[in-house]
């Protein structure tokens, strides 16, 4: 039966990419004049915008979209499910600081660290709304994570990790090892969708296993087995045409807290440049779904901060500026390619890779993460 779903999905995708090329009335669109903004600013102020900050929209001033109408936001606003699946005897606000965030109606931004650096978590657990600890493309190790996250528990920035599947063995470990959120990359189906959510949270909403582990030391003085199912923070990435022909299913999944695009992976899946209209009616698709079924939604690169007709529903972004305006060292500063306790962490952390797809392949001037896939 297995390989029926496959080859079905298969087809709604193959259907779904004639159907967006169909609406451009041309077999191979081109991407809208201007080139997308570089800057990492906030709509309506949040945030400064960074370095070459500005609009994506080339001359005219008018942000880049596609076909597609956006569904308009009604009364109960972005994440209305994920908000009336809260307990309401859990505290507030939540020790999940990006949680709390969205819950607020705020867009958070995170820095990425793939490499075991314990100053470097430290430092820029400070300034960010979450951590993303890159497992899908690192080789760092859950230990390496958990000696991080108890150097400084607590330090501000909710430690989330991307997860290299959506396995109950690596939701176990990550979970136990005491982080407060987990991000799956490449789900193309409600299943993928469901696994994450179910093995992220405790009975009676989810499947995960009670045990040992260090998060009784990451979050002390709180009842974390009567809380962390409220702080927990399940966010589903979207990067392949098979998801976004199922972006309904995958954000109706009970559990699910966040979709976000993967861009880069989408651009390369697709075939599509970022700016060309079928791209963006991709990410209007998904963006749609995340509205209908009451959560938040998301792009990986921050570049989507600005520019964008999506732009202003963004409300998660993999790297971005930091919420006090903080900018990471360069060469050698604090924690950034200085020797970590026990003689790893030498080596800097990578430059973010190019962002596929988009005019110069190059990330926003003022990203001050380091890229992932997910970009």
């Amino acid at each position: 039966m297995r390989w029926q779903q496959f080859g079905l999905t298969a087809v709604v995708a193959m259907g779904l990419a004639l159907v967006l090329q169909a609406d451009q009335g041309r077999g191979d669109a081109a991407p809208p004049a201007g080139a997308p903004g570089q800057g990492g600013g906030r709509p309506g102020g949040a945030r400064a915008a960074g370095p070459g900050g500005g609009r994506a929209g080339g001359a005219t001033g008018a942000p880049i979209g596609g076909t597609l109408a956006l569904t308009p936001v009604d009364a109960r606003g972005w994440g209305w499910q994920v908000k009336a699946l809260m307990n309401p005897a859990t505290p507030r606000p939540l020790y999940n600081k990006a949680k709390e965030l969205l819950f607020q109606d705020k867009q958070v931004t995170s820095y990425t660290i793939s490499t075991f650096n314990p100053d470097l978590y430290c430092e820029v657990g400070k300034h960010f709304d979450y951590i993303w600890f890159e497992m899908q493309h690192s080789t760092m190790s859950y230990d390496e994570v958990r000696r991080m996250l108890l150097t400084c528990p607590g330090v501000g920035a909710a430690p989330m990790i991307r997860m290299p599947d959506a396995f109950e063995s690596s939701i176990q470990r990550a979970t136990d090892l005491g982080a407060i959120g987990i991000i799956v990359p490449t789900v193309d189906d409600a299943l993928e969708a469901r696994d994450a959510a179910r093995f992220s949270r405790y009975p009676p909403y989810g499947r995960r296993s009670s045990g040992g582990g260090s998060f009784g030391q990451v979050w002390p003085g709180i009842n974390y087995r009567a809380t962390v199912n409220d702080n927990m923070l399940v966010t589903v990435m979207i990067e392949t045409l098979e998801g976004v022909a199922n972006a309904e299913e995958i954000a109706a999944t009970h559990g699910v807290d966040v979709v976000i695009l993967g861009n880069n992976d989408l651009s390369s899946f697709s075939g599509w440049g970022q700016n060309d209209p079928r791209y963006q009616d991709a990410l209007i698709t998904v963006r749609n779904a995340a509205l209908k079924y009451g959560k938040y939604f998301g792009n990986a690169g921050a570049q989507y901060l600005n520019g964008y007709v999506l732009s202003a529903d963004t409300r998660m972004v993999q790297n971005g500026p930091a919420r006090d305006g903080w900018t990471a060292p360069r060469g050698g500063g604090p924690g950034r390619g200085a020797p970590a306790p026990g003689g790893r962490g030498a080596t800097p952390e990578p430059d973010a890779e190019p962002v596929i797809g988009l005019p110069g392949g190059t990330p926003p001037a003022s990203t001050p993460g380091r890229g992932g896939r997910g970009q």
